[in-house]
């Protein structure tokens, strides 16, 4: 016999309670853990550059970019903050795919219709379509840790919201919370990314890629976890309960560490505020130059949410179309295929919950070896190329999928996918955020990011919305052959356009030639110039 949810002797209202409690419990235990030992790296990391007595004089955002670029890695409370906003991109992950590992079970639990799993798998990215931009503009606006924080606490009462559902109503308004915080997460968690990370280190910003994967494929192992405990078709909601926690964690953590960034400091003319971040950060090694010998900001944007119509102008608008193509196609394959892949595994593998999952695990696990990749693959070459070749091959897999997977022996039907996998995770998986946030001045990045996302979104949802419809009208193979125009049409627009951010010594935020608003004033710091190249090895 299945246990009900909660379990019978237990009223409803108690049951929720103390699930509540105990997850606070043991958010604020894991926080204390994490946070002793994040202050005792941010601790020695403050007692080598006290050593190092001598100051850096800032008189401006060069000597900001130089200072960040001559760093020979990430570390400290720099690596902290760097890692904490990868965090937030790990909750959206793990959001995600804690339904997906669900889906089945979800389905039968709440007896859902093909419309209503397309609607409810879909809901969150059409949310994301409107606070993508929307993030992007309080980000440069108002900063970068705002919004960060704000879509953590939306990301946790979405979460809770789904955990204790009574219907599908209320499940509908908890992805709508998960989807703001979706949404506003990326724009701005990669902006900051870029703003901390040296040039030669720009690739790195992929690594969001093998988090992502990580995230997945901790979410199906809890699944397995859950299902040995018996709990029929309501673990969903135990896998749900899971990002809750994880929520609270990352919230408190951030809440905690974040700094705001120097470089988007510089850029918005309010460079005392800049150095007083950096001495956050890197230690007491910073002092501000006198106001005769400050350098002024060149070509700032000062037109509010307006700001956002320059990456359609100028040298910015074929970076726009590139980094749109990569993150459309991307998310309507990923979405659409790798976000189903527990459901293709159990038509792959039968019905069995234990074995489709497992087979989901195996795919993702290739997600994981891309996704940290990626970097390296990016660096080598170059975020353009590897995009290019990345969907080039996807669509070579799509298509095998759509003529052979029902005549495939096993072995077959466990690599084909796997390259999937490996090569959308290893090449444009990654590549649509990095691209868009490595391409655009620092008060027009997490816009631009927010724009570029809400385009992903949209083809997240298409994805999401199209696949289940299609394959139940068309079936898995002639859905995987629909699906395969898509990189297709990616790869060919990859090896058309050739921006590459990694392969160029401009530095977006001195840029020369950049697109600028008529009649723009610069700073009323005293007048001097000098461009920055900040390029790569």
């Amino acid at each position: 016999m299945t246990p009900s949810y909660p379990p019978s002797n237990i009223h409803p209202a108690d049951f929720r309670l103390e699930t509540i409690c105990q997850s606070l419990r043991w958010s604020l235990i894991v926080f204390s853990l994490c946070s002793g030992l994040l202050s005792n790296i941010a601790k020695r990391t403050a007692m080598s550059v006290y050593q190092n007595s001598a100051k850096k004089k800032i008189r401006g955002i060069d000597d900001i970019i130089q200072f960040i670029d001559s760093q020979p890695n990430i570390a400290g409370k720099a690596g902290i903050i760097w890692w904490l906003a990868l965090g937030g991109l790990f909750l959206d992950a793990f959001s995600n795919s804690a339904l997906s590992a669900g889906l089945n079970p979800m389905t039968r639990d709440l007896q859902l219709s093909a419309t209503e799993i397309a609607l409810l798998t879909s809901f969150s990215s059409w949310v994301a379509i409107v606070f993508n931009p929307v993030g992007g503009w309080i980000a440069d606006r108002w900063g970068r840790v705002t919004p960060l924080i704000l879509a953590k606490m939306s990301a946790v009462v979405g979460a809770l919201l789904v955990t204790f559902s009574p219907d599908f109503s209320i499940i509908i308004t908890g992805r709508f919370f998960v989807g703001i915080a979706y949404g506003m997460d990326f724009a701005v968690a990669m902006a900051m990314l870029a703003e901390f990370t040296p040039a030669r280190l720009k690739s790195r910003l992929n690594t969001w890629q093998g988090v992502w994967y990580v995230a997945v494929c901790l979410n199906l192992v809890l699944a397995l976890l859950f299902y040995s405990w018996h709990v029929g078709d309501t673990i969903w909601r135990y896998s749900i309960a899971v990002t809750a926690l994880c929520g609270i964690i990352i919230l408190l953590l951030q809440m905690r560490y974040l700094v705001e960034s120097p470089v988007w400091l510089a850029r918005k003319s309010r460079l005392a505020e800049a150095i007083n971040a950096l001495q956050k950060i890197y230690g007491d090694r910073f002092s501000l130059a006198p106001t005769a010998e400050q350098i002024p900001v060149t070509g700032e944007a000062r037109k509010g949410i307006k700001n956002v119509l320059l990456i359609f102008r100028g040298v910015y608008l074929p970076r726009t179309i590139l980094a749109s193509v990569v993150q459309i196609c991307q998310s309507i394959q990923y979405f659409g295929v790798g976000w189903y892949l527990p459901v293709i595994s159990a038509s792959l593998f039968g019905k069995n919950f234990v074995y489709a999952t497992l087979g989901s695990l195996f795919f993702n696990i290739f997600g994981v070896i891309g996704g940290f990749l990626s970097p390296l693959i990016g660096r080598r070459l170059g975020l353009r190329r590897s995009s290019a070749i990345g969907f080039a091959i996807a669509f070579l897999v799509l298509l095998t999928l759509g003529m052979y997977s029902d005549t495939m022996p096993l072995w077959a039907s466990l690599t084909v996918p796997a390259l999937f996998i490996l090569f959308h995770s290893g090449g444009p998986g990654a590549n649509g955020k990095s691209l868009s946030s490595l391409s655009f001045r620092s008060e027009l990045r997490a816009g631009a990011n927010g724009i570029v996302g809400a385009l992903g979104a949209i083809g997240a949802a298409l994805g999401l919305f199209i696949f289940p419809l299609f394959r139940e009208q068309y079936g898995l193979q002639t859905t995987f052959l629909i699906m395969s125009v898509v990189p297709l049409v990616a790869s060919i627009v990859c090896f058309v356009i050739t921006w590459d951010p990694t392969r160029t010594t401009i530095q977006p935020d001195n840029e020369p030639g950049a697109p600028q608003f008529g009649n723009n004033t610069d700073s009323s710091l005293t007048p001097g110039v000098q461009e920055t190249a900040r390029g790569t090895k």
